[in-house]
């Protein structure tokens, strides 16, 4: 019998040295442990249930916007215990939204209204041309000072990074510092990521992992989608889109 070739699993960038080297310091990866490694396989694996890959998707958004709340700035505080002794502690700085890029991005709301829940979120649609791959944005809403705000931008999957460029922009024509936003993602190619922080450098990311291949397959298999091909709108999105409109909870800006 002839041997079996084994190829081997590429160095894990969040285990490399020179991870700020190549990104900057603002691009962090969520520290690596067997539980998330797990998380990340079954989120892969094409035999994974349309059930279980949600139930362990929302366990890695979790993760993800735990870490990404990391970054919000924090302001000290005392607290009185029911013994009646002072407790020194912290406190989130108010002035916290979420911003979700339709449709994926709609995946994470839930997993930052479990850690925070009276933050306000707001939303972001970019579609691709069919032909130029050209991102476009179609709709927008925003708190009305959300220039004023920290700005937590959630998309799972990015494989170029046009679609975040492009939402990013819609941010900052609204006045949102570049510094105040992050970007909190679960998986990223390396494109993207180089992309996003050429971009944008006093942004900060906050992804799960970096690898050449990002499953693009997680918005129809999260939302159990007939097809969801980038550069097109399902039919789903075409009826979020239509709702949308109905209880003008979108303003068209375009």
């Amino acid at each position: 019998m002839g041997s079996t070739e084994v190829t081997p699993v590429p160095k894990r960038l969040s285990e490399s040295n020179d991870i700020n080297d190549i990104y900057g310091p603002n691009l962090k990866i969520l520290p690596c442990n067997n539980q998330v490694k797990e998380l990340q396989t079954i989120l892969r694996d094409k035999n994974t249930t349309r059930s279980d890959f949600k139930f362990y998707a929302d366990r890695l958004i979790r993760l993800v916007i735990e870490e990404s709340l990391n970054q919000l700035p924090f302001s000290k505080c005392v607290v009185t215990t029911p013994t009646g002794a002072k407790y020194n502690g912290l406190k989130y700085q108010k002035g916290n939204c979420g911003v979700s890029i339709v449709r994926s991005g709609e995946a994470m709301e839930q997993g930052l209204r479990d850690c925070c829940r009276s933050i306000r979120i707001g939303k972001i649609l970019v579609e691709s041309d069919a032909d130029t791959h050209e991102a476009k944005v179609v709709y927008a809403k925003f708190p009305d000072d959300i220039s004023e705000r920290k700005v937590l931008l959630m998309y799972p999957i990015m494989s170029t990074g046009n679609t975040v460029i492009k939402a990013i922009a819609v941010l900052k024509e609204h006045n949102v510092l570049e510094e105040n936003i992050i970007l909190s993602n679960l998986f990223c190619t390396p494109i993207a990521a180089k992309s996003l922080v050429t971009a944008f450098p006093q942004m900060k990311i906050l992804t799960s992992e970096i690898h050449s291949i990002a499953p693009n397959h997680f918005g129809q298999k999260y939302f159990g989608c007939s097809r969801f091909i980038v550069g097109e709108t399902t039919n789903e999105q075409e009826k979020d889109i239509g709702r949308m409109r109905h209880e003008r909870y979108l303003d068209v800006i375009v």
